[in-house]
C-alpha cells in the first residue's frame, strides 16, 4: 500500500547537502517526491512509497548527512500525490 508522509527536519540542514543527499537515499529506497529548503532555515519534503522504505527514510532523516545537525523531525500522513521520481526543488 501506497503511503505519503511530510516531513520537516530542522536544525543546520541548510548548506550541508542535505536536499541532495536526501534525494539520494530516497531514491535508493524507492521512494517518490521531493524535498526543498524553507525560508526558515529547515527542510521540507514529501515522499511516498510503502511504509518500510518512508519509516527507513525518516530514521535517516534524523541523522542526515555528514555536517549536518538535526535538532527535530516532524512527519505527518497526508494524501497520495502520485509523484514521478524524487527531485530537488
Amino acid at each position: 500500500m501506497l503511503l505519503h508522509y511530510d516531513i520537516r527536519v530542522s536544525g543546520r540542514v541548510q548548506g550541508v547537502f542535505f536536499r541532495a543527499s536526501a534525494r539520494a537515499e530516497a531514491n535508493r529506497l524507492g521512494l517518490h517526491g521531493f524535498v526543498r529548503n524553507e525560508e526558515d532555515g529547515s527542510v521540507y519534503a514529501e515522499a511516498e512509497g510503502v511504509r518500510e522504505s518512508l519509516d527507513e527514510f525518516l530514521q535517516w532523516c534524523r541523522q542526515g548527512p555528514p555536517h549536518s545537525h538535526v535538532d527535530a523531525v516532524k512527519a505527518s500522513t497526508g494524501e497520495v500525490k502520485g509523484f514521478q521520481g524524487f527531485h530537488v526543488r
